[in-house]
């Protein structure tokens, strides 16, 4: 079973709109009332039996169950015969604010994240609609649930012989969007290694550097943007909490926001494909981006988006057949490619990589590339055949046939 999340803008009019508006509100208010319920559980679990608090207690009878998705679905069924906006939003719909705060709940638990938080007035942006009617897309419409046929700007054409199962409506600082959860019943193998094969070095100073000694220029995302944000987010704590004023002021910070992540994501996409194009195996280093962003390059590690772009050429690999596998990072910009000699730590400060033994010299973030290369291909079945001393770096390293 294949997959695949397209993404179209939606042309709602005002009722359409102040629909799904009322929509966000409600799943925004069900999202904390659930929340509470939870949080108010884990405190009164929380004091000791045979003490309780100066100033105040929870009062929940101790053989009262924990509040799982389960229960909190037959309490809202129940709520809706009783609440007027209840009832009147989508229930499918409702479900899924409370099986997202059971994943946030999971994800705390097992991944080590934090306590799930209320959400704010506007902080609920999307609608999930597990389900959708029969022949839910005609043309360049769509139907939704509540609002029926609207109107999309049909970017893209649908695949053949895929049906759109799922519509999750989001609303952004530009309008509203639906992400169609398109699926068909195929198989698509995982692509064997073939042909040339790419290492791939990230880093600061360049975005990242290839085998083949090309180094990319690292795009200063949000850097270049950060004096008109501050500015921006000035003036907008100038005005009145919640006027209009306000709004239209938040409106441009969104914006500017949403234009950052734009451009970073084009840039991810243009780069999967480039490096798509210069073989058929492409291997990058299995990095700990939390690790990165700890240092005093917190905010020049967060502004390329590493995480993301792998994350992305590892789907544009699999669509265009080529394959990507991650290796180990350790001691990558500390190896030798040509000898394979412990060259010793380096600063920061020292972009070239020299090596005492075999005489090597090359750029540091291209030498630990070639270093990702001969790990990968070491760890799919290929041999690696050295040169010898004092070759180009175009020339430097060559692939032999497969031994599996």
């Amino acid at each position: 079973m294949l997959n695949l999340t397209y993404t179209y803008r939606l042309k709602l009019n005002q009722q359409q709109s102040q629909t799904y508006e009322a929509w966000l509100e409600i799943s925004r208010r069900v999202w904390n009332f659930a929340l509470a319920q939870r949080k108010d559980w884990y405190n009164s679990r929380s004091c000791r039996i045979d003490a309780c608090s100066i100033k105040s207690e929870y009062i929940i009878p101790a053989d009262a169950p924990r509040p799982t998705f389960a229960s909190q679905c037959k309490a809202l069924t129940q709520a809706r015969k009783t609440n007027p906006d209840l009832s009147a939003a989508h229930s499918q719909m409702l479900q899924q604010v409370l099986r997202r705060l059971e994943k946030a709940f999971i994800g705390m638990w097992e991944s080590g994240r934090g306590f799930p938080r209320f959400k704010k007035l506007f902080r609920m942006r999307s609608l999930l609609f597990p389900q959708l009617g029969v022949n839910p897309i005609e043309g360049s419409r769509v139907k939704l649930p509540g609002v029926g046929w609207v109107k999309m700007q049909l970017s893209r054409p649908i695949p053949d012989a895929f049906v759109a199962k799922q519509a999750q409506v989001v609303k952004k600082a530009s309008g509203w969007y639906v992400m169609l959860t398109l699926q068909a019943d195929v198989n698509v193998p995982r692509s064997a290694p073939h042909g040339q094969a790419v290492g791939i070095d990230l880093g600061l100073k360049s975005f990242l550097a290839t085998s083949t000694g090309e180094q990319i220029a690292r795009p200063l995302f949000f850097v270049d943007l950060q004096r008109q944000l501050r500015l921006l987010q000035q003036r907008a704590s100038h005005k009145k909490l919640g006027s209009n004023n306000w709004r239209k002021a938040q409106q441009k910070v969104s914006r500017l926001y949403e234009h950052i992540h734009n451009t970073r994501l084009d840039f991810h996409f243009k780069l999967a494909h480039y490096l798509c194009d210069q073989g058929g195996m492409i291997f990058a280093e299995d990095l700990n981006f939390k690790v990165w962003a700890k240092g005093m390059f917190s905010k020049h590690t967060f502004s390329p988006g590493f995480g993301k772009f792998l994350s992305i050429l590892e789907w544009v690999c699999w669509k265009r057949g080529v394959y990507f596998a991650l290796v180990n990072p350790d001691s990558t910009s500390q190896t030798c490619p040509n000898c394979n000699h412990y060259t010793g730590k380096k600063e920061l400060s020292q972009r070239v990589h020299h090596c005492s033994e075999c005489g090597f010299e090359t750029d540091r973030d291209v030498a630990a590339a070639m270093v990702v290369m001969q790990r990968g291909l070491a760890a799919v079945g290929h041999t690696v055949k050295m040169l010898g001393e004092g070759l180009s770096n175009s020339s430097l390293l060559t692939q032999e046939s497969p031994v599996l």
